[in-house]
């Protein structure tokens, strides 16, 4: 008999799937929450193992796995900082790959969204939801731990300007930096192209970037910026030999 065509773990022990389909490769995650549907995905399992549906039409990240994303992403145990949770689709998934001992500290400004993020903190505790402008973070800075990586996806003009300001007070220097870029929200005197090419040199000194991809067809004029910070992300201006800071101890709620 033929075996089921089931997702298969990307890597051992992580909570990243994926299946090969007719045309195109599915990606899933090992489910934290019960139940485990957020937003009308597709629930299989595998082994044991309940799985939800990426879908790349309705998270960037997702979108990036969908079109060959091999750079880094969450993994389980870490601690991450999402700017721009909204009702917390994207975030889901996140915290799924962090798993029951990692932590993603998810930041929105907008109060009805945030209302459906706190709620879905209830079935995911890992989960910790901030209500707060990503433009500010030092008004956070006494609740977020050090983090291993950095997630934004803001539709703002600055969002690269927000990106290294809160990595600077909150990634750990092996952390990982990923930014999902709206080039349509960065000014219409520009094309996509020529607003890529400006991001990647304002992040390029303070972040060694993987290749940029493209998000289309799911999401049109965007891209994935991601990498793993330079010394120079760290260091004071007019002190060279400065070292990363240690960022705020705080303990993680429970």
């Amino acid at each position: 008999m033929r075996r089921p065509n089931r997702p298969e773990p990307v890597v051992p022990g992580e909570a990243l799937y994926e299946r090969k389909e007719r045309e195109f490769v599915s990606h899933w995650t090992a489910a934290l929450a019960d139940p485990p549907e957020v937003y009308g995905e597709r629930i299989t399992s595998a082994d044991d193992v309940v799985l939800r549906r990426w879908d790349p039409s309705r998270s960037k990240l997702g979108a990036a796995l969908a079109n060959g994303w091999d750079g880094p992403i969450p993994r389980r145990g870490e601690r991450w900082l999402y700017l721009g949770a909204a009702t917390g689709t994207t975030a889901s998934h996140v915290a799924d790959l962090v798993g029951p001992d990692g932590l993603v500290v998810a930041v929105e400004k907008s109060v009805r969204p945030f209302a459906r993020l706190l709620a879905l903190s209830e079935r995911y505790p890992n989960i910790g939801p901030v209500l707060a402008d990503a433009r500010e973070p030092l008004a956070y800075l006494p609740i977020v731990p050090p983090v291993d990586g950095l997630y934004l996806d803001l539709p703002q003009a600055d969002q690269v300007e927000i990106a290294l300001r809160n990595a600077r007070l909150f990634l750990r220097p092996s952390g990982v930096v990923l930014l999902a870029l709206k080039t349509a929200s960065m000014g219409r005197d520009r094309t996509a192209r020529e607003h890529l090419d400006d991001a990647v040199r304002k992040l390029g000194p303070s972040v060694e970037l993987e290749r940029p991809l493209g998000l289309e067809p799911f999401h049109r004029r965007h891209f994935l910026l991601g990498g793993r910070p330079t010394k120079a992300m760290f260091r004071p201006e007019g002190d060279p030999e400065a070292t990363p800071p240690s960022g705020p101890r705080v303990a993680r709620r429970r």
